[in-house]
């Protein structure tokens, strides 16, 4: 018995749920976009993109020359710089803004701060490291310790380069290698590079008129003021809270994490909201380690892994071992899918059976919002009104819970966002709630143009640069190897397997095939290796026989980060796909073609 709920008896009126959807999305839809939201440069926000974990340590410019560099310290800079390690490349220099190894998990450390893919395929390099996660969902401190064992094991902090920005990449053809300049004062060279520069690391502030002028305290979630509430990211009480009216922006993944804290802590917490999130079922729990004995057996990971995405709404999984609401979800539909006749098992059937799966688990979420919170008019503005993956979706067992407490109250803002803020507080429909403290749950760039979240461009082969050659959308093979920019190799999920709901997967094999190209061509003493003009047209031309992104970010969604906050984000977002054939079927399709040695579509030289 795999857990598949059976199919849902409950009529569902489709055309009067579609209208509601609609209403709920409109209400957002404004025409700014991504330009809503303040881009953080200077100013009196300066200090939101300071570090305030590490302390800042002087040093001398670096001017030598590395076989790999690597930008961005996150999961993907490490993986890659394990399995390089492992491949025999010693001399890897990662390149990272912060103070340490993390990425996103060394500025999220916000309390209640924790994965919400589960801790067995989320947390990279589990087997290699010998580490067990305590928690089906572990929490950041924890995610954090395994970025940096993973720095330890591999020796990665041996040259790496904390406290450092990239500000210009440039090929240089006559030496057949990469010029890095830094804002460190840096001129080193690499044979290679790779960057990892992923969307979460930039934070951004919501551009609400007012926001200069309020006296009180305030601070970005990715640089938690601990000083000022007291507590610490291992969940110490924020005891400095007592007597403070605390207002927190945003009902994204980050505050429904925070606010359950910030609950039994402030005198008053405000909650603001636009658009509610869906809450489903986490159920955490310690991880046994007699049981994880039992199944930590030699490639238990990869397993997971694997049977993870196959458990996806295109997989064929016979089990799932992971069992949560993503795997749920794809049950769900391949059950639907199973029971359609013959002739109804077509793409136009498989979409009808994936709306009414996603209809009934949508259902389910709003009457559980029902079951839990004690007032009927608070229960009624948390309720998610969008297919569920319009946005990211969340599962906690205790944020719907803090608004039954007396100092917790939701200000739903009908999806207009807070107006104004002022001296004291901040404005919604007229009324000013007066507060101590703004906290900003407003997340991080992710529709900006890659140049503008990177700091930087990158310059190829004849002074192309990277925003020239994707000026009308990306172009690679793989997600990995762009025309025009030998020896540089991209880590991202786009354009690969595309898997969304575990982005780590995606990382850790871009990593493995990094890491066998790299080898292939320091072994054949090549100098430069780089997709054809030919197999990258062919690559990208085969993504587009897909099914592009389905429902996920589409435009009929309430607008957000999934669908580049509900505006057309033009011709190039075409190219924002994975392989047609599924993430399971690519990451299949890959491990092929690293196998073969063959490396079809690229050139050594």
């Amino acid at each position: 018995m795999d857990g598949t709920p059976a199919p849902s008896t409950r009529v569902i009126d489709r055309e009067a749920l579609l209208a509601k959807y609609r209403a709920e999305r409109d209400k957002r839809l404004r025409p700014d976009g991504n330009a809503q939201y303040l881009e953080l440069k200077g100013g009196r926000f300066a200090h939101y993109l300071e570090d305030p974990y590490t302390p800042f340590v002087e040093r001398e410019p670096k001017t030598d020359h590395v076989t790999f560099a690597f930008v961005g310290g996150g999961f993907a800079g490490l993986v890659t710089g394990a399995r390089l390690v492992e491949a025999g490349v010693k001399d890897v220099r990662i390149v990272e803004k912060g103070g340490d190894f993390g990425g996103t998990w060394y500025w999220n450390r916000y309390p209640g701060a924790q994965c919400d893919t589960a801790s067995m395929v989320y947390m990279p390099l589990l087997e290699e490291t010998g580490h067990m996660p305590s928690e089906k969902y572990a929490h950041a401190p924890e995610i954090l310790a395994q970025c940096q064992r993973i720095g330890r094991q591999y020796q990665l902090y041996d040259n790496a380069l904390f406290h450092t920005e990239i500000t210009s990449l440039d090929w240089d053809q006559a030496g057949q290698r990469w010029v890095i300049r830094t804002n460190r004062g840096d001129r080193f060279t690499a044979s290679f590079i790779g960057l990892g520069t992923g969307p979460l690391h930039v934070p951004k502030l919501p551009g609400i008129p007012g926001i200069e002028d309020f006296k009180g305290h305030s601070f970005h979630t990715s640089r938690w003021d601990y000083d000022y509430t007291g507590g610490d990211p291992l969940g110490a009480p924020m005891d400095k809270l007592a007597d403070k009216r605390v207002a927190i922006i945003g009902t994204g993944a980050t505050s429904v994490q925070a606010v359950p804290h910030l609950a039994k802590t402030a005198k008053q917490l405000l909650v603001f909201q636009r658009t509610p999130s869906s809450i489903d079922v986490r159920a955490n729990a310690p991880i046994d380690p007699e049981w994880f004995q039992g199944i930590a057996e030699e490639g238990w990971q990869q397993r997971w892994l694997e049977n993870f995405t196959d458990n996806q709404a295109m997989g064929d999984a016979k089990e799932d071992l992971v069992q949560d609401g993503w795997t749920d979800l794809s049950r769900r539909i391949r059950a639907r899918i199973s029971s359609l006749p013959p002739e109804q098992r077509n793409p136009l059937g498989m979409l009808a059976a994936f709306e009414q799966s996603d209809f009934e688990k949508m259902e389910e979420i709003r009457d559980r919002v029902d079951q839990i919170v004690g007032d009927r008019e608070t229960a009624e503005k948390l309720k998610a009104w969008y297919r569920q993956l319009c946005k990211r979706p969340c599962f906690h067992d205790a944020y719907l819970q803090a608004f039954n407490n007396p100092n917790v109250r939701l200000i739903d803002t009908d999806g207009k966002g807070v107006e104004r803020i002022t001296e004291q507080g901040l404005m919604v429909a007229g009324v000013e709630y007066e507060v101590d403290c703004i906290i900003y749950a407003s997340g991080f760039e992710v529709g900006t143009e890659y140049k503008r979240r990177a700091g930087f461009d990158v310059t190829g082969r004849d002074g192309l640069t990277l925003s020239q050659a994707w000026a009308e959308g990306m172009r690679s093979k793989h997600g990995i190897h762009v025309h025009g920019f030998p020896n540089l190799f991209f880590v991202s999920p786009t354009q690969g397997a595309n898997l969304i709901s575990n982005v780590p997967h995606n990382l850790t094999d871009s990593g493995r095939t990094i890491a066998a190209v790299v080898k292939h061509a320091l072994d054949l003493g090549a100098h430069e290796v780089e997709v054809t003009q030919e197999a990258q047209d062919a690559w990208v031309n085969l993504l587009l026989t897909g099914p592009g992104r389905m429902m996920m970010g589409s435009s009929d969604c309430t607008p957000g980060y999934y669908n580049n906050e509900g505006q057309d984000a033009g011709l190039a977002a075409k190219y924002n796909v994975g392989y047609p054939a599924g993430a399971s079927a690519y990451f299949r399709y890959i491990d092929a073609w690293r196998k073969s040695g063959a490396f079809e579509g690229l050139a050594f030289r």
